[in-house]
């Protein structure tokens, strides 16, 4: 089914879902920062 999905022409998805979890990775390491910064 999944067979040949992702080509090197046709990743787009799978790089756009990368990018997506870095960026919420990012936001959570600064919130947690900001967390642990003003709790103490």
């Amino acid at each position: 089914m999944f067979l040949n999905h992702f080509s090197t022409s046709r990743h787009f998805g799978f790089e756009a879902a990368a990018w997506y979890w870095h960026f919420v990775d990012v936001v959570w390491i600064l919130l947690f920062s900001c967390i642990y910064w003003w709790g103490s």
